[in-house]
């Protein structure tokens, strides 16, 4: 497949729609908000040197806002759309690392998953991988949505990073190769060791409950420790395992599974029997159910599927290689 011409016309036609002071303005606007959001406990503001590491990261729906946002007032965030088995796309991702890196502070490249982020494949009208997009004072610019060489690559976010700086008054971050540790954009600070929390006593809560058979307790426990701390690693498995339990204890196994078997096609009917595979310790098999019901669903019913399946992974864990295998098969079905 050949490249397509790589021209950033898209991109001057939609910075030529504002004036170099309203995009300024933008930006400004931008700065104030991550500002704000930082003296809040938010998204970190950008301000200051960062290592250079620290522009390259994940996110994902719920961060773009908050975080890739407020952080494109101050550097072109380039968007990569990323899927798991998608070796062809594997490359161009490191080249866009290494670059961004190259950039010194110029550029910052966030990945995306899209078997995560389906609201933001729909928003951005992504059709096929590799898609990579870039944000400027909170305007997206699509880059490339083909495979392109090097050089292309380095002409195009060479464009990018002078129409960042003439027509939106973007101008990067300083960065700092010695500041290693410091928190990434849209990450909280690393600590070399974690000390004991705030949310030690409500996670003791929650397994208190789960010993008593006290479902809903453990559940309230959980988010009442996810509601002030959204990443809380042992508080997001907890909650997935036991909804898990809540959803599965008063099923009937024969007619759940015996309305499966009849409905191939009903989401509502395949998800209730994943769900009993996946409490019953059959991984594998709840997995490839709701990948199979992907193929064969549309819209909120697909999506529905989608949520779920995201939800499984959770609870089996991100390193458990039949996640990672099911993680490629929902990718390939999507596209």
């Amino acid at each position: 497949m050949q490249p397509r011409n790589m021209s950033m016309s898209g991109v001057v036609d939609l910075a030529a729609v504002k004036a170099a002071g309203e995009a300024k303005a933008k930006a400004e606007q931008a700065r104030a908000e991550a500002a704000r959001k930082a003296a809040q406990g938010g998204a970190p503001a950008p301000a200051g040197a960062v290592p250079p590491s620290a522009l390259v990261f994940d996110t994902d729906e719920t961060r773009f806002e908050s975080h890739v946002v407020p952080l494109s007032g101050e550097v072109p965030v380039i968007l990569d759309f990323r899927a798991e088995g998608f070796e062809q796309g594997r490359e161009l991702s490191l080249l866009l690392e290494r670059l961004t890196l190259e950039a010194n502070g110029r550029l910052a490249l966030a990945a995306l998953d899209v078997a995560a982020n389906q609201n933001l494949i729909r928003e951005f009208r992504i059709q096929a991988l590799p898609a990579v997009f870039a944000v400027v004072a909170g305007q997206a610019m699509p880059l490339f949505q083909d495979l392109p060489s090097e050089g292309e690559v380095r002409g195009v976010l060479a464009q990018l990073v002078q129409i960042a700086e003439e027509r939106f008054g973007v101008i990067g971050v300083e960065v700092d190769p010695g500041a290693e540790g410091a928190a990434a954009p849209g990450q909280g600070a690393v600590e070399a060791e974690e000390p004991a929390g705030p949310y030690d006593a409500l996670l003791d809560e929650a397994i208190a409950a789960l010993d008593a058979d006290d479902l809903d307790g453990a559940v309230r426990a959980y988010k009442n420790v996810l509601a002030a701390d959204p990443s809380n690693t042992d508080a997001k498995l907890g909650l997935a395992q036991t909804e898990l339990f809540v959803r599965v204890k008063d099923m009937n196994p024969q007619a759940v599974r015996a309305a499966a078997a009849e409905n191939p096609k009903d989401p509502a009917a395949q998800i209730a029997a994943a769900d009993l595979d996946l409490a019953g310790g059959h991984v594998a098999d709840a997995f490839g159910r709701l990948v199979d019901t992907v193929k064969v669903t549309f819209g909120d019913d697909r999506d529905a599927v989608r949520v779920r399946l995201l939800e499984m992974f959770e609870v089996v864990g991100p390193d458990n290689p039949l996640v990672t295998s099911a993680r490629t098969a929902l990718a390939r079905v999507l596209f």
